[in-house]
């Protein structure tokens, strides 16, 4: 399969595509020239700007499919405007790559929905959400909240308070759409939907607890 993933020198990014190498993918990623250094071996450049649909969309293989992993590192509500200026801007240029040059299949980390918290967050993803429903793609849509990994560890401690909350009937549905999951289910949940894509022109939506539900098979020997 070929891949294309957006954001691929971040903190999922980078792990997605050393699981997508090491299961036999064709793997190419959007990055700036000058940080082409940065990808692990094996990926394929694609030279651009990942805010500009202009500067990707001609490189983009048709029917391949394109995993978005771009946003705001370390999210927290001071950073509403780069919310707007880097996630919302980003994915509305994935769409429109997407659209111009036929992605079989988009791949998109939202956010889980609704929360108390995280107002502007919640309302960019949404937003991107909406658009790419209204260009007609077929899309997979992961919902988490926080994922555990490298550097985002604290949450945690927070998960004695997680095991009482899904307990309680008040709290159980909330505490588990807006539950913790690793990076490593993450990434194996992201490299289980784009070798299990959807209907054509359906969008699918993984949770959290469908993300902790992902058991990853192996990789057929060729």
């Amino acid at each position: 399969m070929t891949v294309v993933v957006t954001g691929g020198t971040g903190y999922i990014g980078r792990a997605l595509i050393e699981l997508l190498v090491t299961r036999g993918h064709d793997v190419a990623a959007l990055v700036r020239a000058e940080s082409t250094g940065k990808l692990p071996p094996r990926v394929t450049p694609i030279i651009g700007d990942a805010l500009d649909a202009a500067t990707f969309a001609h490189s983009l293989p048709r029917n391949a499919t394109l995993v978005h992993l771009v946003g705001t590192p370390h999210p927290n509500p001071s950073k509403a405007q780069e919310f707007e200026r880097v996630d919302l801007a980003s994915i509305m240029a994935s769409v429109e790559a997407a659209r111009r040059a036929g992605v079989a299949h988009l791949v998109y980390v939202s956010v889980a929905q609704p929360a108390p918290v995280m107002r502007a967050y919640i309302a960019v993803r949404a937003a991107g959400e909406a658009a790419i429903a209204n260009a007609g793609l077929t899309a997979t849509i992961l919902r988490p909240w926080y994922v555990i990994g490298p550097g985002h560890r604290w949450p945690i401690l927070l998960k004695p308070l997680y095991w009482i909350l899904e307990r309680l009937p008040g709290t159980r549905e909330s505490a588990r759409r807006l539950g913790l999951v690793t990076l490593e289910q993450m990434v194996a949940t992201l490299a289980f939907a784009l070798e299990h894509p959807p209907t054509t022109g359906t969008i699918r939506i993984i949770d959290v607890p469908g993300i902790r539900a992902v058991k990853l098979e192996q990789p057929t020997r060729r």
